[in-house]
């Protein structure tokens, strides 16, 4: 036998002894032991609607969907020429107010110095009045004089206050602006992938409107229909385990985060004809988010599974349902089947 043809039948034995492995784990998992349940589910993956908080158009959308995005990169940017403008305007007005100020403070200490003088007078007229040299009209004047500049020193000050008032207005626009610019630069909120891009540069977006679907990969559960005898005897935080049918060697683990309080008919998508005819509790098995964040390249909303759950926690799990998760290497090298043997 020359090296070729050795070759390909160690990769049809490794083959053969991959489907086996698999075929007898997923037998060893139809027979449960005491104590342990299984419903049917799908793998739900949060999803977040990144959307335009103003209206505007759609200059630049650099994600594709499929894309891997961290938090904080760019989802799209609109067109800020409108509040570029606005705030070009707001600026002016906010060096007319300073201009304002500073010609207010400068009258203020015109008046000031004014009223000094007028004061000065006044008494002079006074001293001049008792050695009868000039007239109580003169004096009266004098005071007249006086009062006038002391007023005008409040007029000027007003108008410190009023120009001081108009360029805090206007730094507040200009923060109001500034905010509103980086708004129009749309980004990701958390780490995940693009799952619809649903508008295209170019396209004019309404206030609200959406611009992309994010799955948040680090937010990953599978929703499962369980009889009230098993859901009324799980606790939130309780051990769980997920196998998808698209890579049926792995056990993923989990945890109970939801039991509903309410029971419901099995949706229609639970295609078992005898669990449909039960009123069924709705739970919900969450993977840990460090955990999904890890396989967030291979993680996809919709992948169909089981769920298993423990009645009682003090029972361990089968060795069938012990964790096992792929390996770097293992993802790498893109062993994992494509379809689950069928049940």
């Amino acid at each position: 036998m020359n090296r070729s043809a050795l070759n390909r039948t160690l990769i049809a034995v490794a083959a053969t002894l991959a489907i086996g492995v698999a075929w007898w784990m997923n037998t060893q998992r139809d027979r449960l032991p005491d104590g342990i349940h299984r419903g049917n589910g799908r793998l739900e993956v949060e999803r977040i609607e990144v959307a335009a908080k103003y209206p505007g158009r759609i200059v630049e959308l650099p994600v594709h969907e499929g894309d891997l995005v961290k938090a904080g990169d760019v989802i799209a940017r609109q067109d800020p020429a409108e509040l570029l403008a606005q705030k070009a305007v707001v600026e002016a007005a906010r060096g007319r107010a300073q201009q304002a100020m500073q010609r207010a403070g400068a009258e203020t200490e015109v008046r000031r110095v004014q009223a000094r003088i007028a004061q000065l007078e006044l008494d002079h007229a006074t001293r001049l009045k008792q050695d009868a040299l000039v007239s109580g009209a003169e004096v009266e004047r004098r005071t007249a004089q006086r009062d006038g500049e002391r007023a005008g020193i409040q007029v000027a000050t007003a108008a410190i206050g009023e120009a001081t008032a108009a360029r805090a207005e206007a730094d507040a626009q200009l923060k109001r602006l500034d905010v509103a610019l980086d708004d129009m630069v749309l980004r990701a909120p958390v780490a995940g992938r693009i799952e619809y891009r649903v508008v295209e540069p170019g396209s004019v977006v309404p206030s609200g409107g959406r611009v992309a679907t994010l799955l948040n990969t680090s937010e990953v559960h599978m929703t499962l229909f369980l009889p009230t005898d098993v859901a009324g005897g799980l606790k939130l935080g309780d051990e769980a385990r997920i196998v998808l049918d698209a890579a049926p060697r792995f056990v993923i683990p989990a945890v109970v985060s939801f039991v509903a309080a309410e029971a419901q008919f099995t949706p229609k998508y639970v295609e078992t004809a005898a669990e449909r005819e039960k009123l069924v509790f709705r739970v919900k098995l969450k993977v840990a988010p460090e955990l999904a964040s890890r396989y967030a390249p291979q993680v996809k909303a919709g992948l169909t599974g089981c769920g298993y759950v423990r009645g009682d926690a003090s029972r361990a799990w089968p060795p069938a349902l012990e964790v096992k998760l792929p390996s770097d290497a293992t993802l790498a090298s893109d062993t994992m089947p494509a379809k689950a043997p069928a049940r």
